[in-house]
C-alpha cells in the first residue's frame, strides 16, 4: 500500500498526485449531473401543463415536499454505501457502481413519466449512497502518511465539487428552460456516463488504493478519519463501547421508522398507498412512527454516550449540539433549490433589454468561459503527466471537455444573437458555487489567522449571515401584494441574498465535519458521521416541508412574511450558539 501511495506522488499536478485530479474530475461530473438535474426538478414539476415548455403543474407544496424527501434520503444512503464499500466492494468499485446506477437514474428521467421520474430519483438516491462517501475515502487513503498535504488536497477537491455544480446548473438549466426538460435531464446523464468511464479506465493508476482492505491492513492502518493507530487509543476509555446487539436493533428500528415516514408523506406523492394507516391517541400513523423512531434513536445516543469517560462524553455532547444547529442551518439554506428557485422564476424581473442585456451577456460570458478555461488547463497538466499510464481515460475526459466547450460556445453565440435576453431561473443557482470559489480563499485565511473564531462563534456567525440573506429578500418583497403568484422584483435582491448565504455556508459546512473528526473517538467515528448525515437529512426534509408553505403563508400574510420567518429563526439560533460559546468551549476541552 505504501508503495502505491509513493507511486501516485511521483506524478504530480500542481503539487499533488495525478490520482487526486482523476478523482477531482470524477466528482466534477457527478456534481454536474446531480445539481444539473436537481435545479430542474422543482421548475419542471411546477411548470404549467400548457405552454412552449410544459411541465406537470404540481402544486408548489407537493413539489417541494418531494424534493425534501429526495434530498433527505440522499444523506441517509451514504451510511449504507460506506459500510458496503468497507466490507464487500472496496472504495474503488463502489464509486464505479454508484456512477453506473446514477447514470441509469438520469436516463430514466428523460422519459418524463411518473413511473420513470420516481424510478430515476430512487436510482439516484441508491447511486449517491455508493458514490458519495467512497470518493472522499479514497483521498483519505491516498494521503496516509502525508497528512500535512491533506487540507490542500481537500481544498482542490472541493473546487471540483463546485465547478461541477456551477456548470451543471448553468448548462442543464439552460437546455431545459430553452429547449426542453428532457434535454436538461439527458445532458446530466451523458456527463455522468463520461465521468464513470474516465474513472473506470483510470482505476489501475491507484494500485491497491481503494480496494477492500485486508485484515493485516485494517490492523496496521485503521480506516477512520482520525488516522490514529490502535496502540494510541486509551483502552480504559473505549473498552466498554462495542456495539451491542441492542444497539444494532435500535439502529435498524429507528432507521426503518424514518424511511417509512419519508415514503408515506402524502405531499411528496411517492405513492397513493398509506403504509401507516392507523392512529394512536389522536396521532396518525406517520407521526406515531417518526416519534417512536426518534425516541428509540435518542435512547440509543444516550446509552452510547454514557459508556464513555466524562471528557469524551462532553465532546460528543458538543458535537450533538452542533448537529442541532446544523438542522436549522440546512432547513433554511436549502431553500436555494426550492422556494428561492420558485422566487427566481415567478417573482423576479429576469427580462433585460438594451445595455442591461449586453452587460449581462458579457458577465455571463466571463463567468462561463473563465472557470472552464482554468479547469481545461488543469486537464492539460493531467494529460501531460498521465497520458502514457491512462491514455484511454484521458481521451474520454478530453472528449467530455470538447463536448462541454461545444455547448458553452453554442449557448454564448445563441444569447449574443438576441436583442433582449431572459435570465433563466436556474441561472441563479450557479451563484452559490461562484461565490464559494471566490470567497473560500478569504475565509480560509481568516481561519488560519490569530483571529480564528471558536466553533460556536463560527456557527453563530454562519446562521446570522444566512438570516441576513433572507432579510434582503424580505426588503425586496415588501411591495408584493398578499396572494400574488407573480411579481417583478429586481434580481439584485436575489444576488445579494446568495452572497450572504454563501458566507454563512463557508462558516459552517466546511468546518462541521472537521470538528466532528477532532472531537469524536475513533471507535465511534462512523456512528457519529451517520448521525451528522442524519442531521443534514432532517434539515433537508424540513427545508422541503417549510418551503412548501410558500403559497399558504403568502396568501395569508404576504411573501415578505414567508422570508421573514427564515430571517428571524436562523438569526435567533445563531445568537443562541454565540451565547453558548463558553459552555461549548468547556465541553470541547480545548479542542480548536
Amino acid at each position: 500500500m505504501n508503495t502505491d501511495i509513493e507511486n501516485l506522488f511521483k506524478d504530480k499536478v500542481i503539487g499533488h498526485p495525478a490520482g487526486l485530479f482523476v478523482l477531482f474530475f470524477t466528482e466534477m461530473w457527478e456534481r454536474f449531473s446531480f445539481y444539473g438535474m436537481r435545479i430542474l426538478l422543482v421548475l419542471f414539476l411546477t411548470a404549467p401543463l400548457i405552454g412552449d415548455n410544459p411541465g406537470w403543474e404540481w402544486p408548489r407544496e407537493h413539489a417541494l415536499a418531494l424534493i425534501g424527501t429526495y434530498a433527505s434520503l440522499l444523506y441517509l444512503t451514504p451510511i449504507v454505501g460506506g459500510w458496503v464499500a468497507d466490507k464487500i466492494t472496496g472504495y474503488k468499485w463502489a464509486v464505479i457502481i454508484g456512477c453506473f446506477i446514477m447514470m441509469l437514474g438520469h436516463a430514466s428521467m428523460v422519459f418524463e413519466t411518473q413511473f420513470t421520474l420516481y424510478l430515476g430519483l430512487a436510482l439516484l438516491v441508491i447511486g449517491t449512497g455508493f458514490f458519495k462517501p467512497n470518493v472522499t475515502s479514497m483521498i483519505s487513503e491516498m494521503y496516509k502518511g502525508k497528512e500535512s498535504k491533506k487540507d490542500g488536497a481537500y481544498t482542490i477537491f472541493y473546487m471540483g465539487v463546485n465547478a461541477g455544480a456551477f456548470f451543471g446548473m448553468m448548462l442543464c438549466g439552460y437546455l431545459a428552460e430553452n429547449i426542453g426538460w428532457s434535454w436538461g435531464f439527458g445532458l446530466a446523464g451523458i456527463f455522468m456516463f463520461l465521468g464513470m468511464l474516465q474513472f473506470w479506465l483510470a482505476k489501475d493508476l491507484f494500485g491497491q488504493i481503494g480496494e477492500k482492505p485486508s485484515k493485516v491492513y485494517e490492523v496496521e492502518l485503521p480506516q477512520n478519519i482520525n488516522e490514529v493507530s490502535p496502540t494510541e487509543h486509551n483502552p480504559t476509555e473505549e473498552k466498554l463501547n462495542p456495539f451491542t446487539g441492542v444497539d444494532k436493533v435500535l439502529i435498524v428500528l429507528s432507521a426503518l421508522g424514518g424511511v417509512l415516514y419519508l415514503f408515506n408523506d402524502p405531499m411528496s406523492k411517492v405513492g397513493n398507498v398509506n403504509m401507516l394507516d392507523f392512529s394512536i391517541g389522536g396521532l396518525d400513523g406517520s407521526n406515531v412512527t417518526i416519534l417512536t423512531a426518534l425516541v428509540l434513536f435518542l435512547y440509543l445516543i444516550i446509552t452510547r454516550i454514557s459508556r464513555y469517560s466524562k471528557i469524551i462524553r462532553d465532546k460528543i455532547i458538543a458535537v450533538s449540539i452542533f448537529g442541532i444547529f446544523t438542522v436549522f442551518f440546512f432547513a433554511a439554506f436549502e431553500q436555494s433549490l426550492g422556494s428561492m428557485t420558485i422566487f427566481a422564476r415567478d417573482y423576479t424581473d429576469r427580462v433585460l433589454v438594451g445595455s442591461s442585456a449586453m452587460i449581462f451577456k458579457i458577465v455571463d460570458l466571463i463567468l462561463t468561459v473563465g472557470p472552464l478555461a482554468i479547469i481545461t488547463w488543469v486537464l492539460y497538466l493531467l494529460f501531460k503527466k498521465t497520458y502514457s499510464k491512462i491514455p484511454y481515460s484521458n481521451i474520454v475526459l478530453s472528449l467530455a471537455f470538447v463536448a462541454l466547450w461545444g455547448i458553452v460556445i453554442w449557448k454564448v453565440n445563441r444569447e449574443f444573437s438576441k436583442d433582449a435576453t431572459e435570465v433563466g431561473a436556474s441561472w441563479f443557482g450557479i451563484l452559490n458555487s461562484f461565490f464559494i470559489i471566490t470567497l473560500a480563499p478569504l475565509f480560509s485565511k481568516w481561519w488560519e489567522s490569530k483571529y480564528n473564531p471558536s466553533a460556536a462563534m463560527k456557527y453563530g456567525l454562519g446562521l446570522i449571515l444566512l438570516g441576513l440573506g433572507f432579510g434582503v429578500l424580505v426588503m425586496g418583497t415588501m411591495g408584493i401584494e398578499q396572494g400574488a403568484q407573480t411579481a417583478s422584483v429586481s434580481m439584485f435582491f436575489l444576488i445579494f441574498a446568495y452572497v450572504f448565504h454563501t458566507m454563512g455556508e463557508l462558516c459552517i459546512s466546511p468546518v462541521g465535519l472537521s470538528y466532528l473528526s477532532k472531537l469524536v473517538p475513533g471507535r465511534m467515528i462512523g456512528f457519529m458521521f451517520g448521525i451528522w448525515y442524519l442531521a443534514i437529512a432532517i434539515g433537508q426534509k424540513a427545508a422541503g416541508t417549510m418551503g412548501g408553505m410558500i403559497d399558504k403563508i403568502s396568501e395569508e400574510h404576504g411573501l415578505s412574511t414567508f422570508f421573514l420567518i427564515f430571517t428571524l429563526v436562523p438569526i435567533a439560533v445563531g445568537l443562541v450558539s454565540i451565547v453558548l460559546n463558553p459552555i461549548l468551549k468547556r465541553l470541547m476541552h480545548n479542542v480548536k
